[in-house]
């Protein structure tokens, strides 16, 4: 048995499916036959095309058109003349082997259009070398690890997924998620969670321990996985996921309800999206706003950055879909543990301190303008609100409001159609931000408070670090008043406090929060009947009685045992 971090509730029982990557060095050798060689490559070169164009059409049935583009443009590569005919001189002229011959023309290549000045050429490195390990995989008899590629039912093992992995997820074929790296609110525990898939991670030594094959038993809540299990392990499990899935049609009642406590206190459950494929699971939950829109995601899917149009179309399509209720879509947030290949940034010591999110886009404004663009031009079809992430000061703020008013100017200009009153808001999730939380709520219509990050930052711990996630605690003192600070501020300047964390969705918490005073709630969509049957059996009266004793506490372990033990509907 493993113990690790449960991220996303549910129990899965199924065969595993280990992804390791394997590592190959391409050693320089001569052949003989070259005719033999070219056709060695070329016959690989044909089973990577049907690969891809299976995977394209899979993804694009499945996921829609944006996330299969990456694996058309990838077929593409394979039928450049100018590439692939490289390739085969490097075997004609030279008499290298078909190995080396693509892994030096695809570094060359690559290294070349690195070098160029035009930013599309640029983002084709990282394609061709995506592309040309597929065909290197083939010419030496590499099993692919594609998740796009999985064809049966199993539960997915894997060192890490990246947001890019998931984007090729089957729900119908993968049962569950087991990583060996990240905490809770990684991007994979997210994904898993908006996808309702139970996921363990942190689960160090499970690619080893766990083999091809083995039957295992995945327990998202408590964040255990069994390993070939005996027979009353197993009963007891079947037993254990009926009762999940009887609770969860129970909770379907709840789905039409408003949130509103028992006393009459209204508040906002809202869902954290990625993709305009995420509001299927929105809706059949009874969303009642789109509290954060990762437009991450959708740059995730591409090869190249997305043009003002596909942008457009992608926040148009959500917010019309919604009908009216409100959808807060966040501006770009890359960097940290957020990468896009064809958008290559030098490695930092510390990357989640670094260049990411606001101060990306405040450097880049070609990047900024295009999506500010696509945002206001989509606010004319329904209730858009824009958030800008990780604002840690007065300054970058108002420099990215200056440049979303002229973006307004220039559209108005064009004699395009948009919401005067777009509202615009922040994620506080750096504590200088929460600090001054009295100032910058003069100049936004909301805030949203980012847990996620707020906590890490506040506490020091790398909420990634599995080794040291016991400090990332939703319960510190410290992060407690942050957020009550943060709440009050705001409703001071008589502007709306949200939290899009995934704190939001915690339903032992969900009372403080109450008792805090906060107006809206977004969470991953699969934990929403369960905070709304918190919030409708709570009374806010009662919720307002554990502040003041909750902010005298020194200990998170106080703090959990005083809710526990005071919480009455």
């Amino acid at each position: 048995m493993i113990k690790a971090i449960g991220a996303s509730l549910g129990i899965a029982i199924g065969r595993a499916l280990v992804i390791s990557e394997q590592m190959v060095e391409i050693k320089e050798g001569k052949v003989l036959d070259s005719e033999l060689e070219l056709a060695r490559l070329n016959t690989a070169l044909e089973q990577a095309i049907i690969q891809l164009e299976k995977i394209s059409e899979d993804v694009k049935e499945k996921l829609g058109s944006e996330k299969s583009e990456i694996f058309e443009a990838h077929l593409m590569m394979l039928q450049d003349p100018e590439f692939i005919g490289s390739i085969q001189k490097k075997i004609t002229e030279s008499k290298f082997n078909a190995e080396y011959s693509l892994q030096t023309v695809s570094e060359e290549t690559a290294a070349i259009f690195e070098l160029m000045e035009n930013e599309y050429m640029t983002e084709r490195a990282a394609d061709i070398r995506d592309v040309s390990k597929r065909v290197l995989n083939i010419l030496m008899g590499i099993k692919s690890a594609s998740i796009a590629e999985i064809q049966d039912e199993c539960i997915l093992i894997a060192r890490d997924l990246t947001p890019s992995d998931t984007a090729q997820i089957d729900k119908t074929k993968i049962l569950a998620f087991v990583t060996e790296i990240g905490g809770k609110t990684s991007h994979t525990s997210i994904i898993a969670r908006s996808l309702e898939l139970p996921a363990v991670v942190g689960a160090g030594g499970a690619t080893d321990e766990i083999k091809d094959g083995d039957l295992i038993i995945v327990d998202g809540e408590e964040g255990i996985i069994i390993i070939n299990p005996n027979e009353k392990d197993l009963s007891d499990y079947e037993l254990k996921r009926k009762e999940f899935f009887e609770l969860k049609n129970q909770l379907l009642k709840y789905a039409t309800m408003e949130s509103i406590t028992l006393d009459g206190k209204v508040v906002e459950l809202a869902a954290n999206i990625g993709s305009i494929e995420d509001l299927d699971s929105v809706l059949k939950n009874g969303a009642e706003a789109i509290g954060l829109f990762r437009t991450e995601f959708l740059y995730m899917s591409k090869n190249a950055l997305p043009t003002e149009q596909e942008q457009f179309e992608a926040y148009k399509a959500v917010v019309q879909k919604m009908s009216g209720k409100p959808v807060i879509i966040r501006t770009l947030d890359i960097g940290g543990d957020k990468e896009l290949d064809y958008l290559p940034m030098d490695k930092e010591m510390n990357p989640f301190l670094g260049y990411r999110a606001i101060r990306l886009c405040l450097d880049r404004t070609d990047i900024f303008i295009t999506q500010l663009r696509a945002l206001v031009r989509a606010s004319a079809y329904g209730k858009l609100k824009i958030m800008f992430p990780m604002i840690s000061n007065l300054q970058e703020l108002k420099m990215a409001k200056k440049i979303l008013e002229q973006c307004k100017i220039d559209l108005k200009s064009e004699g395009i159609v948009f919401d005067d009153n777009l509202e615009v808001g922040i994620m506080i999730e750096i504590p200088s931000a929460a600090l001054i939380s009295d100032i910058l709520a003069k100049e936004v219509d909301f805030f949203s408070i980012g847990t996620n990050d707020l906590i890490q930052y506040t506490t020091a711990v790398d909420r990634m670090n599995e080794k040291i996630s016991y400090l990332y605690d939703f319960y510190h003192p410290g992060v407690l008043r942050l957020i009550k600070t943060v709440i009050d501020n705001g409703h001071k300047a008589g502007i709306m406090v949200g939290m899009c964390g995934e704190m939001a969705g915690d339903t032992k918490l969900i009372p403080l929060l109450l008792g805090f005073g906060l107006d809206e709630f977004s969470m991953s969509a699969s934990s929403i009947l369960r905070a709304r049957k918190t919030v409708t059996n709570s009374s806010y009266e009662n919720c307002m009685k554990l502040v003041e004793p909750v902010l005298t506490f020194g200990d998170s372990d106080e703090i959990k045992n005083f809710i526990e033990i005071n919480v009455k509907a």
